[in-house]
């Protein structure tokens, strides 16, 4: 049973994962950097704000007077927040469009690095016995 533990432990599947989460854990910043610092403040320059929280904000229920109990604090309106969600969606594409950029560009810097290793193929090597022992024949 330890030894089936240590197999399990060692697998290169769960060194490959451990080392994907260090790694997300980090990358989340520089996502939030790029959607915070570049995209957001692109939408801001077009429609005024940096989101969407106020322009489609709809009251459904006006503030009671007085004082919550529960909280101490005043009472406040309700609102459907649909600005909130358009917010939301905004990040939430912008997020994925710069992680395909990222994946994109690292699979074109792969295929060139294994265009560079890669030697001849199967069908390559093959074909060359198959003309070597033809003209070995003759």
């Amino acid at each position: 049973m330890l030894q089936e533990f240590k197999d399990f432990i060692m697998k290169g599947n769960l060194i490959d994962l451990a080392i994907a989460v260090v790694l997300a854990t980090f990358f989340a910043p520089v996502i939030t950097a790029i959607v915070d610092g570049i995209i957001l403040n692109l939408v801001a320059a077009i429609f005024g704000e940096p989101n969407f929280d106020s322009v489609a904000r709809i009251k459904i229920a006006d503030a009671e007077a007085g004082i919550d109990p529960a909280t101490e604090l005043p009472f406040e309106a309700t609102y459907l927040e649909f600005g909130m969600l358009i917010t939301a969606l905004v990040t939430f594409v912008s997020v994925g469009f710069v992680c395909f950029l990222i994946v994109k560009a690292y699979n074109k810097m792969r295929a060139s690095e294994e265009e560079e290793v890669a030697g001849p193929s199967e069908v390559d090597l093959l074909t060359e016995i198959r003309d070597q022992l033809k003209s070995n024949s003759n």
